[in-house]
């Protein structure tokens, strides 16, 4: 480290990085505290914050705003002298929810499912979501040859993972188009997990003839591997918008340190104005930082292709976590879990406020 679906579960597979600190977690507040915890958070002065935040991320385009308060140094200069954070990179969900409950981070950036995950193991009593920050950047792209839906019949189409974000949208989207799969690749469609660095060869060797893939995949094998967008992922919420990643927090460190959580979040809404206003130089730092985590650059067409097809916001877009929960529930990959009360956005919306900009909303799960 350096300064700077889901079930309650069915499949171990889904969640077996998770599963054991998930067992082992306590029971961490009553919802009592947890109102007291984010509403200190909102009133805290984080002018006044010190300390350390452990920061989990991964070296992915999707987590820009991470990628870039870091490399390009916003998040130093936002946060007070006397913050310093300390990064742990995953590469997958269910990591970063074990090292949460294994309290060796406080906060980090991650997908959808892997937070419901995350509250529905614990009975909603280990983590909140306190800001958005990407939504969008995934869809499936095909084959040249297949160009109508009933083409896909008889294919192997790859998911980054099963239970995973991409995974549930592939499988409810193909039910919606009356296609039967399992968990095992069998069915009218076979989908199966590859993960993301192996996408490409397994797209060019004809291991799979479609992908449900995210950014920067997404883009990479439309430009570098012959792939055919087939279905934008935004075309089936409302809007445009869904939820990518957001950020979530131990309740334990929003208990203990609001001021430290508040003084993150106008890090984090500072990098995403960077993003905004410097979009070119946040694709450079973005770039820079997962060519140094990875040894990797992506190339510069790729990289603005993603970017294009990606938008950054503090607001967390409640109502596309509860689509997808709903999603995989309607799959057979999560058991039904209640998520009332898994947002804790009193120290953004306070944030914002003191900035003049419109307030964001949990919606049904406030």
């Amino acid at each position: 480290m350096s300064n700077a679906s889901p079930r309650p579960l069915k499949r171990r597979s889904v969640i077996a990085a998770a599963g054991a600190a998930l067992a082992a977690a306590p029971v961490l507040a009553a919802c009592g505290e947890d109102e007291d915890g984010a509403k200190a958070a909102a009133d805290a002065d984080a002018s006044t914050a010190s300390g350390t935040i452990r920061l989990g991320y991964f070296g992915n385009i999707t987590h820009a705003p991470a990628l870039v308060g870091l490399q390009a140094e916003v998040f130093k200069d936002a946060l007070p002298a006397e913050v310093t954070i300390e990064e742990t990179v995953f590469n997958a969900g269910p990591s970063a929810i074990e090292a949460l409950f294994a309290d060796a981070i406080d906060i980090s950036y991650i997908g959808p499912n892997p937070a419901i995950n995350g509250w529905a193991q614990s009975g909603g009593q280990a983590l909140h979501i306190i800001a958005g920050s990407t939504s969008g950047g995934a869809g499936l792209v095909v084959k040249p040859d297949i160009t109508e839906v009933e083409d896909l019949r008889g294919k192997a189409l790859a998911t980054p993972q099963l239970g995973n974000t991409q995974d549930v949208a592939a499988r409810y989207w193909l039910k919606d188009q009356g296609f039967e799969t399992d968990e095992n690749g069998g069915g009218d469609v076979s989908v199966t997990p590859v993960d993301n660095a192996e996408v490409a060869a397994a797209f060019d060797d004809g291991t799979v003839e479609a992908a449900w893939a995210v950014e920067p995949r997404y883009s990479q094998l439309i430009l570098k591997n012959g792939a055919v967008e087939f279905l934008n992922e935004r075309e089936l919420w409302e809007g445009g918008e869904f939820v990518t990643t957001h950020i979530i927090v131990s309740k334990t460190f929003l208990d203990a340190q609001p001021a430290l959580v508040k003084a993150f979040i106008e890090a984090h809404v500072a990098a995403l104005d960077y993003i905004e206003a410097n979009p070119e130089e946040a694709q450079t730092a973005s770039n820079d930082r997962i060519e140094a985590l990875t040894d990797k650059r992506l190339d510069d067409d790729v990289i603005a292709a993603a970017f294009a097809n990606l938008s950054f916001t503090a607001d967390p877009l409640a109502a596309s976590l509860q689509g997808s929960k709903d999603h995989a529930v309607e799959v057979g990959l999560l058991d039904d879990v209640d998520l009332k009360g898994i947002y804790a956005l009193d120290a953004l919306n306070q944030v914002l406020a003191d900035r003049g900009e419109t307030e964001v909303s949990a919606g049904d799960l406030a």
